[in-house]
């Protein structure tokens, strides 16, 4: 089955480009016009990835970006008129996985979102993050490794299904803190714990050095 994007945009005429370039590119589409909306059919359709203006009525992207993480891990990037610095750090602070400035190249946006969905290793039909022997089960919360089924709780099951969205990548602890751990007045240390005991994990199933920290900045996912 093809990827299903949703695309939360207010402005029709945006909307309508970024709907035509995706669907000659072989996508499914679904549009919302604000941000509740946008919340709404993401629960009921589960897309694949979600394109997100940030200035939308009823709930702003911003808004809607933190739901979509609280829920889980939809790779969503952000479409927006905003490109001040700040505005991109928020953005990827909050779990955004890229951040695109209007005016835009519809082409680009495209080449983005496949890149995204590339690097998700999402499959779609099954809610399944493959990404080397790792094996994420993203509605049945289990994870394995090979063959070896990994014991994790519910906190360390985020970090590595959010780490194993973009693999390679160096993750601040503040990032998952966001992330996962939504709502919570968590320290660094305590990341630190997670990922130890997840690092164990990983280990005790032949997972060595799959989780190294990086001297000062944070967390990175080796496959």
């Amino acid at each position: 089955m093809t990827s299903l994007v949703l695309i939360a945009e207010d402005d029709n005429e945006i909307a309508a480009i970024l709907d035509a370039y995706l669907t000659r590119e072989g996508f499914r589409t679904v549009q919302a016009r604000d941000g509740r909306t946008a919340l709404d059919l993401h629960l009921a359709l589960k897309p694949d990835l979600v394109l997100l203006d940030v200035t939308m009525p009823r709930l702003d992207g911003w808004e809607v970006l933190a739901e979509l993480r609280r829920r889980g891990q939809t790779p969503a990037i952000m479409i927006t008129a905003l490109d001040k610095d700040i505005d991109r750090l928020q953005g990827l602070r909050i779990g955004a996985d890229d951040y695109v400035v209007k005016p835009f190249n519809p082409i680009e946006v495209v080449a983005r979102a496949k890149a995204v969905l590339r690097r998700s290793g999402l499959a779609s039909a099954a809610g399944v993050l493959r990404v080397g022997d790792l094996s994420i089960d993203l509605d049945a919360y289990q994870a394995s490794l090979g063959e070896a089924p990994l014991a994790l709780t519910l906190t360390e099951f985020r970090i590595l299904a959010h780490m194993a969205r973009s693999p390679t990548k160096v993750f601040t602890r503040s990032e998952l803190v966001d992330a996962c751990l939504p709502g919570s007045d968590a320290l660094d240390r305590t990341v630190d714990s997670h990922l130890s005991k997840l690092r164990r994990k990983l280990e005790q199933s032949g997972g060595v050095g799959l989780l190294p920290g990086v001297r000062g900045v944070g967390y990175r996912l080796m496959v």
